[in-house]
Formats: structure tokens, C-alpha cells, sequence
């Protein structure tokens, strides 16, 4: 299927790189802000259809700002849903008109601490000595839950005063939907046990409720009850048929920071979750150093100490992978979690800081390994990108992308309708956009690049290179990039570079080299159309 014209190729290349897995995206603009934040089965198939030929406003109107996609893996489709409900409503994107009210999830309410307990469906979680379990989506979920509960354990879901006035069971008992406490219809302890094993389904403690209810059936079975025995064995399929609530929320309204961590050889990643009031809203990356003689223990001590610094931060706990060194001189509420949701958190926060160390990693080997191949001995970090595109030297038009560690920053492209070269001449009006460029940069002082890149061979390198000498910037490195064979040229060398496919360098090339052409047929086509209608 062919492309469409808007789309950047090296926008497109990270969008195949991404997972087949669960987990929500996000696209941002070229400041680097979300403006659409949405959910996936799978994050490649869902994130590609958009770049589809496609007539719906909304979806071109976000392509249209967007200049990155990122994105966090979760375990399952249902803790995409919550996470993302959970960042739209904190970050607001402008593109997002859905799930921006206050309206929450549902969750289930036992009132363990009433005398007779019952179960209520609530999307409100308050401290009044209840507990709290979901939320659940779709809310039918938690009336499903709620429906076995009653069915199977016969614990109350009526908000009726025990002891009262009534004389006899209502119809939910008539029902088989509750076991009548109120009128002493099931004995205090009987009840008691009812509540604690619709509290183990609750608390996903399935495989020991399970085996209670298989010793039920099976004692049944053995006095040739069948008929209670055949009802325990679909109380176990109900059971079986439970989904509980997200690990990435949690009922008990807890404010706290998940810490993941991943490394590789000399660099790490650091990704904190922020969880507040029991809900993980937002998310920090970090990206540091990790000297090989440094233990991992040693490289978290240093980044919790020089993030939360000496106060003492306003959260509850902070969940961390491991111990770090010197853990008590930090004074921070640190908790490695050994079981529980608590250590479900910690992968959730593990897993997504290794893929931004993964991702991060190979953004920043194309750029070392680009330096190295070119012999440039300082640091490549703003590569600026040249393209010219016209038709029989009509409408000629030039185009400046800027990449930034290995990123596009849209808000420093520019464009250029070239004034002084007649007929189609791409070596003539390249000298003009690039002199046109660098003349106005050195007036206002505005930072140079580190790399120049023209897209195209020898002519092309070689009409950047007396432009940028007569503009006295002889110490700017300056590569070109030929279509057919992808060879790389750069001054003094006369057969060209030819790097394996495969080669980071080499991709990073053909990315700023793809989106400088992207950007001027662009612009061109734009300009043709404008022209055709000014003749009718």
C-alpha cells in the first residue's frame, strides 16, 4: 500500500520497531509535549493504522503535530485500559476527548468491619474501614463479580439494617442471591466463612479458594449429593472465570514512586512511575552514566540521593528493585517488594526501563558510530539536513531539518522558496538555501550544527562546502548521502563510504536524509497546487 505523502520515513521506521505487545502510546509533538494518548492489543498494528490513507479529520490532524511516538508495555489489554484513563485525565491532550471527565472505574466495596458484611458496587474509595478491590472494566466486570459473590457465597448485597424488623428473607434469598443473616437463616460463623472465601476470590487468592471448594464438592459427592456437589463444581468455574482488577492501581489510595532500573555496559536507565492517591499517573526517564567498576547498588544510591536530594519526598513509600548501597544514609522510605501487587509494580516500572534503555541506546550508538566512521572527534548531537525539490525548475523550493540526539525537532525546520537560480538547478539552489541559512544563524547567533548533511553525491557535498568556506565555517563537517547505493561522501574522499545495511550510522543518515526530502516535496506540492489555482 503505498505511503502517504505526509508521513515521515524516519517517523515510520520507529513505528515498525515497536512491540507486538499490550500497552499505550504516545504522540507528541516537535516540543516533545503529548497531544494523543491511546491504548493497544498490539502497539505496532494499532499505532501503523494510522499512518494509513485515511479521510478522518482528527487522525490527520494529529499527524499533522506529531513528530515522535513513545509508549509502555503493560501485561494486559485491561491494564492498558486503566493506564490509559489514568495519563489522560492527568496530562489533558488536546487530542484526547474522551475520558477527560472525573468519572472513575468501578470498584467492588466489602464492609469487613460491619457486623454482617455485604458487597457493593461504588466508584468511590473511601477510608471507612471497608475493603476496596478492582476497578474493573468493563463496570460490567464488578456486577459480574458481584453476581458470583452473591450467588455462591451468599454474602448480602442489600444495605438493609441487621438486626431490623424483618420477620422473613426477602426475594434475593428466594433467589439464591443471599443467605438471609438478617433473619438468622445461616449461623454467625457460617457467614463469617462465606465473607472470608469471597474475600480470597477478591484478592486473587484463587488457587486456595479453589481447593476449598473442591473439598466442599468432593465431601457432597461422597454422601451422593450430587446435586450440591454439581453446584460447588460450577462455583469453582465461576471462580475460574474471574478477572480481578489492575496491578497498576491500587485501592488503598497509597502515594508512591516506582523506581525501575535497567543497564547495559556503561549506561542506564532510570523510569519512575508516579503513583498518587493509588493510581500511576505519570512518568520520568532518566538516562545515566554507569561506570563499569560501579556496582548496580552503588549507581541507584547515586541517583536516589541526587534526585530526592536531603528533604524528604512527599510520598508514602518508594518501591525500588533492589537494595541500594547505603541504603539507610539515604533516608528515603525505600521498599524492595518481594510478593504481591506491590512486586508486580516493580516489573511494570523494570520492563519499560530496559526497553527506554534499549531504544535510547541505539539512538545514541548511530551517533557515536557516525562520528567514529567520519573521524569527527567531538560529540554529534545537531545535525542539520538539506534538500532541494522542484519540476523543471519551476517552483523550486529547498528544505532544513534538524535532528537533535538522534531525534527530529520539528520546531527548528524551516523552509526556503529559492529567489535566485532559473531552471532546474539542484546544485545552484542548494549554495543558495544554505548560504541563506548560515547567514541569518551567524546574525542572530542561533547554534550551529555539529554535522551538515545534503542530500545527495559529490555535487551536492561539494556546493556545501564553498558555500560554508566563503562563509568562513570551515570546521563543520559536512557528509552527503547518494540515493542508489547509499554512499556516504565527505570531503577528501574520492570513492565514498559504503557502510554494511545494517550499520546504525548509516540508518541515522537515511532518516535525516529521507525527512529533509519529505519535508520539500512537501512543500513543493504545496506550492504547485497554490499556482495551478492562480492560473484559473
Amino acid at each position: 500500500m503505498k505511503k502517504r505523502a505526509a508521513e515521515p520515513d524516519s517517523l515510520a521506521a520507529k513505528v515498525e520497531a515497536l512491540p507486538r505487545a499490550p500497552g499505550i502510546y504516545f504522540f507528541k509533538d516537535a516540543r516533545g509535549e503529548i497531544v494523543y494518548i491511546g491504548k493497544a492489543v498490539s502497539l505496532q498494528d494499532r499505532v501503523k493504522s494510522y499512518f494509513q490513507p485515511t479521510s478522518d479529520p482528527k487522525v490527520r490532524a494529529i499527524l499533522r503535530e506529531t513528530a515522535d511516538v513513545d509508549y509502555l508495555l503493560t501485561d494486559s489489554e485491561k491494564d492498558a485500559v486503566f493506564l490509559e484513563s489514568n495519563y489522560i485525565r492527568n496530562v489533558q491532550p488536546r487530542f484526547n476527548l474522551r475520558l477527560k471527565d472525573d468519572k472513575s472505574f468501578p470498584y467492588l466495596k466489602l464492609t469487613v468491619g460491619d457486623a454482617v458484611p455485604g458487597v457493593y458496587f461504588t466508584r468511590k474509595v473511601a477510608e471507612d474501614g471497608a475493603r476496596y478491590f478492582g476497578p474493573f472494566a468493563p463496570p460490567g466486570q464488578a456486577r459480574r463479580t458481584i453476581r458470583i459473590i452473591n450467588t455462591y457465597f451468599g454474602v448480602r448485597g442489600c444495605e438493609e439494617k441487621i438486626p431490623g424488623r424483618r420477620s422473613r428473607p426477602c426475594l434475593d434469598h428466594e433467589l439464591g442471591l443471599c443467605a438471609a443473616p438478617c433473619v438468622s437463616a445461616v449461623s454467625p460463623e457460617d457467614y463469617r466463612e462465606r465473607v472470608r472465601n469471597a474475600l480470597l476470590l477478591l484478592e486473587g487468592r484463587t488457587e486456595e479458594l479453589k481447593s476449598i471448594l473442591t473439598v466442599k464438592m468432593e465431601e457432597a459427592a461422597a454422601r451422593e449429593d450430587f446435586e450440591q456437589a454439581a453446584w460447588w463444581r460450577d462455583a469453582i468455574r465461576a471462580v475460574e472465570d474471574v478477572k480481578t482488577g489492575s496491578r497498576i492501581i491500587s485501592p488503598d489510595r497509597r502515594d508512591m514512586d516506582i523506581v525501575g532500573f535497567g543497564r547495559e555496559g556503561g549506561r542506564a536507565a532510570v523510569l519512575i512511575f508516579l503513583m498518587r492517591q493509588g493510581k500511576v499517573l505519570e512518568s520520568k526517564p532518566f538516562l545515566i552514566e554507569a561506570p563499569l567498576e560501579r556496582t548496580p547498588a552503588e549507581i541507584l544510591a547515586g541517583f536516589l540521593a541526587g534526585h530526592y536530594g536531603k528533604d524528604r519526598p512527599g510520598v508514602e513509600e518508594i518501591l525500588v528493585p533492589f537494595e541500594p548501597a547505603a541504603a539507610g544514609d539515604l533516608r528515603l522510605p525505600l521498599l524492595v517488594p518481594k510478593r504481591g501487587r506491590k512486586k508486580q509494580l516493580m516489573a511494570f516500572a523494570e520492563r519499560n526501563a530496559l526497553l527506554l534503555l534499549k531504544e535510547r541506546t541505539s539512538r545514541g550508538s548511530g551517533l557515536e558510530e557516525l562520528g567514529g566512521v567520519l573521524g569527527v572527534r567531538h560529540p554529534i548531537r545537531r545535525i542539520e539536513g538539506f534538500d532541494v525539490s522542484n519540476t523543471g525548475g519551476t517552483e523550486s523550493v529547498g528544505s532544513l531539518v534538524v535532528f537533535v540526539d538522534g531525534h527530529p525537532r520539528r520546531s527548528d525546520y524551516r523552509k526556503f522558496k529559492i529567489k535566485t537560480v532559473e531552471g532546474p538547478n539542484d546544485v545552484a539552489g542548494l549554495n543558495e538555501v544554505i548560504a541563506r541559512r548560515y547567514r541569518r544563524s551567524l546574525a542572530e547567533r542561533t547554534p550551529l550544527p555539529d554535522l551538515v548533511f545534503v542530500d545527495g553525491g559529490k555535487p551536492q557535498l561539494g556546493a556545501a562546502l564553498r558555500t560554508l568556506r566563503e562563509m568562513g565555517l570551515v570546521g563543520i563537517p559536512v557528509v552527503g548521502l547518494a540515493k542508489r547505493e547509499e554512499v556516504i561522501f565527505r570531503e577528501g574522499d574520492k570513492d565514498g563510504l559504503r557502510l554494511e545495511r545494517s550499520s546504525e550510522a548509516l540508518k541515522l543518515l537515511q532518516r535525516v536524509r529521507d525527512e529533509a526530502h519529505r519535508f520539500a516535496i512537501t512543500f513543493h506540492r504545496a506550492r504547485r497546487q497554490k499556482a495551478s489555482l492562480n492560473k484559473l
